[in-house]
């Protein structure tokens, strides 16, 4: 009997798809976080990011949570966040969403875009779906032909 309960136990630990309901959820946690970083909206973003967040671009600068809303309030904008073939995985409460990212940022009049791979991290709360942990690395640049 005890074998059994650990064993159940244990297979709720191995990642799973997530049924329609919650992916549409996870999803919508990722759309709350893009809209907010691309309008500049510090009350829609602190709302989707976990107190404890760790945060960390593919330039290696680290970010906790009053870091990433206070950066809204600079000058540089975020113009469009484009998710591709995100890979949603499940594990109880929490979320591992892995995929591509392009992030099209205006840098003092500079448009750049930067082409990601970016594992986002969400746990699930009593305030819904929260990031609580981004890590993107920066895929190198193509020549043009």
């Amino acid at each position: 009997m005890k074998m059994s309960i650990v064993l159940l136990a244990v297979s709720a630990l191995w990642a799973a798809t997530p049924d329609a309901k919650t992916d549409k959820e996870i999803r919508a946690a990722l759309e709350t976080y893009r809209q907010a970083l691309i309008h500049k909206d510090a009350a829609a973003l602190g709302k989707v990011l976990a107190d404890d967040l760790t945060y960390s671009h593919s330039s290696n600068l680290l970010e906790d949570k009053a870091a990433v809303i206070a950066s809204l309030k600079g000058p540089n904008s975020t113009e469009a966040i484009d998710f591709k073939e995100l890979k949603v995985r499940v594990y109880g409460n929490t979320a591992v969403v892995k995929g591509d990212v392009d992030f099209r940022n205006n840098n003092a009049g500079t448009v750049a875009v930067s082409h990601l791979n970016v594992l986002h991290v969400l746990v699930k709360g009593p305030h819904g779906w929260q990031l609580v942990a981004r890590q993107s690395t920066k895929y190198p640049e193509t020549a043009s032909k």
